[in-house]
């Protein structure tokens, strides 16, 4: 072979290595040294995560992929386990057909269409004994391209329906690929480890079943899908299983029965019932919260439900986002027995499923000069939007809720001051909670509106105010995403830790030029000409209902005293005690505290355990004695003992504890 054929392979120190046609990656590994060899579990070639395995077509860049790169790794696994799952299912249950089967955060699912039942959580074990086996076998995963047309015949042949119509709606001449193992295939385009022993045994679980309609259509056949996590090793499994059992007794679905915060039901799917000690919740959040946006010099606004269709198409939403909209006939519905409720040719509106196009038009009454802006309007907007009823979950995804909203009109030259002032607001609100968070830039995705240069200019001052609030650094997550932004704007995001290591994405501002050219924003410049002012779309809690289930969840209902629904409650432990117990429930109020008092004939350790469940953080206990010396004995949640301190005392303390953190 002349020396010209050779590939020129370029390593991330520089160096380059020239090696033949069909060389691997994994003979790259091998001749740089029998460690990493081993090590070595899949590369990266020009960026394109591939398997180790896979031969070498052109010049390129290659880094090898190990276990420290844990997230490539765990990609890796994760989708090694699916395939391990489909393998063993088939091989359990003949004639059971495979469908798909993708990676998730935290471990994969797989839909199947069973011959005979659908799969239950008893099967589960016996599932995962085949799966260790398979894995046991090391069995090489192997890559293989396959004609279009030979791959349909082949599932056909094998009774696989689903992968054949799956496989036929793909476009003639596109490569597709199989792997397999042993005699058993799947059709992916990959990439996977080297072999089924690469993955270790003790690093996965089955955790449940459910059904799952083909392809997402409620119309199509039901399947049952199977989940599972996965992870590298039995330790990060471990932790993982830990971290589950936390989370299950934060639910937030839980704790909101538990606590009398709220209830969902099904006359009125994804809409919540907030309880009086829930909505409690809600007000002091809102209080905060205006309190936080008249300082920084918001103006608060309010804006209809209801809009018309001709709105929502002239904004762009109604091409890119009416299947999630509830839609509206803009007529008087029939009400005789007979004939259509709506006429064929009945105007339409829609339930607002956000509020900008609402903001632009209260920025378009009246002419604006230059030296109106920046105009900030605040909304605490109540939205809708379709979300099926499959996907939706307690306060997490609802399909009423309520944004904390706001919409900033401004020039080009005060951009990046107003993201980097929202960014100093944001970390203020968020370690106020107790927060910490990481932030990311969401960058243009495919399908948008606007020019490249209005992406381009819109990217980068973004990125120039995060650098200006000192945000872009790894102690802050820094990170850029591609393809992620909205179709009008690239983003900001925040992520934000709760108390058990999981990520929220909550807060985010967006910068658009988009929307005030299609709803024809403008004001007077200096120059005396039109131009379209920036909008800047923002917000920090995201809504009230998912942001209260993610602090249920971070305080496993322990809320922090200024947000607990009830901050006191005073238990007798006798009744010749009740008189003091009104007394200083009555001058507990007085000095605004939430209090509430427990004066039943029951023993006194009931009304601790009661009302440690109900997670009430304070429990003042009066007795005779403490009835005539003027004391309480204090009992705090989630401390050991009581003391005995004067009610004035304890009624000091509470009131200043039960303050607002901006309020201290």
């Amino acid at each position: 072979m002349s020396v010209s054929a050779m590939l020129k392979i370029t390593l991330p120190d520089g160096s380059v290595r020239e090696v033949a046609p069909g060389t691997t990656p994994a003979d790259i590994a091998a001749a740089i040294g029998p460690g990493l060899a081993k090590a070595a579990i899949a590369a990266r070639v020009d960026g394109e995560l591939r398997d180790i395995g896979r031969p070498l077509e052109q010049d390129s860049h290659l880094a090898l992929v190990t276990s420290k790169d844990e997230a490539d790794a765990l990609e890796l696994a994760r989708h090694d386990f699916a395939h391990v799952l489909a393998e063993a299912v088939q091989a359990l249950f003949p004639g059971t057909q495979i469908t798909f089967g993708p990676s998730t955060d935290d471990g994969f699912y797989y839909d199947f269409a069973p011959r005979d039942r659908p799969f239950t959580e008893e099967d589960l074990p016996g599932i995962e004994a085949e799966m260790r086996k398979i894995i046991a076998a090391n069995k090489p995963l192997v890559r293989e391209v396959m004609d279009r047309d030979a791959l349909i015949a082949a599932w056909r042949a094998a009774g696989e329906t689903f992968k054949a119509e799956w496989a036929a709606e793909l476009p003639e001449g596109e490569e597709l690929t199989v792997y397999r193992s042993g005699d058993w295939y799947d059709m992916c385009r990959g990439p996977h480890l080297a072999s089924t022993g690469r993955l270790d045994p003790a690093a996965f679980k089955l955790t449940r079943v459910s059904g799952a309609y083909w392809r997402g259509d409620q119309k199509n056949a039901m399947l049952s899908r199977i989940y599972g996590t996965g992870w590298l090793n039995k330790k990060q499994l471990a932790e993982h299983l830990t971290r589950l059992e936390e989370a299950g007794k934060r639910d937030h679905r839980k704790l909101g029965a538990e606590m009398d915060l709220f209830h969902l039901q099904q006359e009125a799917h994804g809409s919540v019932f907030w309880h009086p000690k829930g909505y409690l919740i809600w007000r002091e959040l809102e209080a905060y919260m205006r309190r936080a946006i008249d300082a920084a010099g918001y103006r608060e606004v309010k804006t209809p439900q209801v809009m018309d269709a001709r709105q929502w198409e002239t904004s762009g939403h109604w091409g890119k986002y009416r299947e999630n909209m509830f839609v509206i006939p803009d007529e008087v519905p029939n009400v005789d027995d007979e004939g259509p409720l709506v006429s064929d040719d009945a105007d339409w509106m829609a339930l607002k499923p956000m509020n900008c196009p609402a903001h632009v038009l209260i920025f378009r009454q009246g002419i604006k000069s230059y030296r109106d802006l920046p105009l900030r309007f605040y909304e605490n907007g109540c939205c809708h939007r379709n979300e099926p009823h499959g996907a939706l979950h307690g306060l997490m995804r609802v399909r009423q809720f309520t944004q904390d909203d706001a919409h900033i009109f401004c020039r080009e030259d005060q951009i990046v001051e107003e993201v980097r002032a929202f960014c100093a607001l944001a970390d203020r609100i968020y370690k106020d909670f107790g927060f910490t968070y990481s932030i990311k830039l969401a960058l243009r995705p495919e399908k948008r509106f606007g020019t490249e240069e209005m992406w381009d200019m819109a990217e980068n001052e973004l990125r120039n105010a995060v650098a200006a609030a000192g945000l872009n650094t790894p102690e802050y997550g820094w990170e850029e995403l591609p393809g992620e932004g909205a179709f009008y704007a690239p983003k900001l995001e925040w992520h934000l830790t709760d108390a058990i290591g999981r990520t929220w994405q909550v807060g985010t501002i967006q910068s658009d030029r988009v929307l005030p050219e299609r709803l024809d924003a403008s004001y007077i410049g200096e120059d005396g000409e039109r131009h379209r002012p920036v909008m800047l779309h923002r917000a920090i809690f995201g809504s009230y209902e998912r942001f209260i289930g993610i602090l249920i969840e971070h305080y496993a209902g322990r809320f922090p005293l200024w947000l607990a629904p009830v901050q006191a409650v005073v238990a007798t432990i006798v009744s010749d005690a009740d008189d003091y117990a009104k007394a200083a429930v009555e001058k507990l109020r007085a000095a605004g505290i939430r209090a509430e008092i427990d004066v039943r004939n029951e023993k006194i350790n009931y009304k601790v355990r009661e009302h440690s469940l109900a997670k009430v953080p304070n429990l003042l206990v009066v007795g005779r004695r403490e009835a005539d010396e003027g004391t309480v004995a204090l009992r705090e949640l989630g401390k050991e003992g009581q003391s005995v301190l004067s009610l004035d005392d304890v009624i000091s303390r509470l009131a200043n504890e039960s303050l607002a953190p901006d309020m201290r």
